[in-house]
C-alpha cells in the first residue's frame, strides 16, 4: 500500500459478498471524505465481485480463507497483515472477526473497535453460551463497541456485560440519492402478466436464507388465493435474491400452484431497479440487526411489512410507514398484504411518509459521520 499521512483502518469482516452488513461497509468506504481516512478489508474467507463496488481502487482487500487454512494460520496471517500495514484502527465485525483482535493488539495496533450487525440461525436471539462466553472473553481487547440497533446495544450491555459508555449505537444509513421513487416496474424485465395495468406487486430483496423465512411470504401470498380471491387475481410476487433457499422456494412455490402470479429473479445487481418494480415490500426475518433492504425500501418509497423482530421495530412506524406481524404469522402477513392491495391510497400514504422518515432519520451522511466522529476519538 502507497504510503499516507492519513490514518488507516483495518475493516475485518467474514465475507465481502451481496448482503446488508457488507453493504454498509462499501457505502461506508465509499462516503467517507478519501482525506480523512484511508481503508482495507481483511476478509476472514473471501470475497466476491462485490469488491468491484469499492469506488476507491487504492482499498485493498484481502482474503484469508480461514476455513482453509485454519485458525491459528488465520491468526498468524492477520498479525502479519497489521504488521505491514499499521492500521491505526482495527474495526472488527460481528461473531467471526473476534479472531482480529488479539493478532492486532500483539501487532501493536493503537485501537479496536467492535460492531454487533445481526443474527443467524446458529443463535438466533443471542441466548448460546459458547458464542457469548467468546464474546466476553474478547471484551477486554476492544476499545469501543458498535451496535446498529437499540436491541444489540442491550443484547451488548445485559447478556455480554459490556458497559453503556464502551457502546456506540450507530444506525445504519441509506443513499436516499441513489434509492427514491421511480416510475413503477419501468427499469426491470418483467413477466408479461407483471406487466398488466391493474397488477400489484408484492415483493422481497434479499439474500435467500433460513433466517430471512422467506417461506412464510410465499405462504402468506398463496393464501390470498383462498381467503381473498377478489384480490388475488391482480396480486403478483416478486423475489430478487439468491441463495440457499432457492430451489426449496421454488418448489414451494410450485406446489402452491403459484404458477405466473410469481417469479424468482436470481441474484440482481440492481437493487434501486428491483425495487422500483414494487408496490408492497415485505421482510420475513426470524431475527435482525438494522435491515438495509428496509432502509432502502423505505427511501425508495414503498410501505413496509415487516416482522417484528430486532432493529425492525426501530426503523418502521406502525400503521404510519407500515406494518409489523410476528415472526413466521403467514395469517397475520396474509391479511396486511390484502389490505395494502385493496387500499391504494394507503400505500401511497405510508410510502410517502416511508420516504421522509428514511431521510430525516436513517441517511447515509449521519452514518458516515458518526463513524467518523467514533474513529476521531481513538486516534
Amino acid at each position: 500500500m502507497s504510503a499516507s499521512p492519513r490514518p488507516l483502518v483495518l475493516h475485518v469482516i467474514h465475507h465481502l459478498v451481496i448482503g446488508g452488513m457488507e453493504n454498509g461497509l462499501v457505502n461506508l468506504i465509499n462516503h467517507m471524505p478519501a482525506s480523512r481516512y484511508g481503508h482495507a478489508i481483511a476478509c476472514i474467507e473471501d470475497f466476491s465481485s462485490f469488491r468491484d463496488r469499492i469506488k476507491n481502487p487504492e482499498v485493498e482487500v484481502f482474503a484469508l480463507h480461514r476455513s482453509r487454512i485454519g485458525v491459528w494460520p488465520l491468526r498468524r496471517a492477520l498479525y502479519q497483515l497489521c504488521r505491514r500495514l499499521k492500521p491505526a484502527i482495527v474495526h472488527t465485525r460481528n461473531l467471526s472477526g473476534l479472531d482480529a483482535l488479539l493478532p492486532a493488539r500483539l501487532a501493536g495496533v493503537p485501537s479496536r473497535v467492535h460492531g454487533e450487525h445481526g443474527w443467524d440461525m446458529s443463535d438466533l436471539h443471542g441466548t448460546h453460551r459458547r458464542p457469548t462466553l467468546l464474546r466476553k472473553l474478547h471484551s477486554p481487547l476492544i476499545d469501543r463497541y458498535v451496535a446498529v440497533s437499540r436491541n444489540l446495544e442491550t443484547y451488548l450491555h445485559e447478556r455480554v456485560g459490556i458497559r453503556p459508555e464502551r457502546i456506540r449505537q450507530i444506525y445504519n444509513g441509506v443513499d436516499t440519492r441513489r434509492f427514491e421513487p421511480r416510475d413503477r416496474r419501468s427499469a426491470m424485465q418483467l413477466p408479461e402478466s407483471f406487466r398488466r395495468g391493474d397488477a400489484v406487486v408484492v415483493g422481497t430483496v434479499g439474500r435467500l436464507q433460513p433466517v430471512k423465512d422467506q417461506a412464510t411470504l410465499v405462504r402468506a401470498f398463496a393464501a390470498l388465493a383462498q381467503r381473498h380471491p377478489e384480490l388475488a387475481d391482480r396480486a403478483r410476487l416478486l423475489i430478487v435474491g439468491d441463495g440457499p433457499e432457492k430451489a426449496e422456494l421454488m418448489r414451494l412455490a410450485a406446489s402452491l400452484e403459484l404458477g405466473d402470479r410469481v417469479h424468482f429473479t436470481g441474484p440482481l445487481e440492481d437493487v434501486p431497479a428491483a425495487l422500483s418494480a414494487l408496490d408492497l415490500f415485505v421482510l420475513p426475518s426470524l431475527n435482525e440487526g438494522i435491515s438495509n433492504t428496509i432502509l432502502e425500501a423505505m427511501a425508495s418509497g414503498l410501505p413496509v411489512l415487516a416482522s417484528g423482530v430486532g432493529g425492525n421495530v426501530e426503523l418502521i412506524e406502525e400503521g404510519v410507514t407500515g406494518r409489523l406481524f410476528q415472526a413466521g404469522d403467514g395469517d397475520a402477513l396474509t391479511a396486511m398484504i390484502a389490505g395494502y392491495l385493496a387500499e391504494p391510497r394507503l400505500r401511497s400514504l405510508h410510502g410517502q411518509a416511508a420516504r421522509a422518515r428514511a431521510r430525516d432519520r436513517f441517511s447515509l451522511d449521519s452514518m458516515v459521520n458518526q463513524y467518523a466522529e467514533l474513529y476521531d476519538t481513538l486516534h
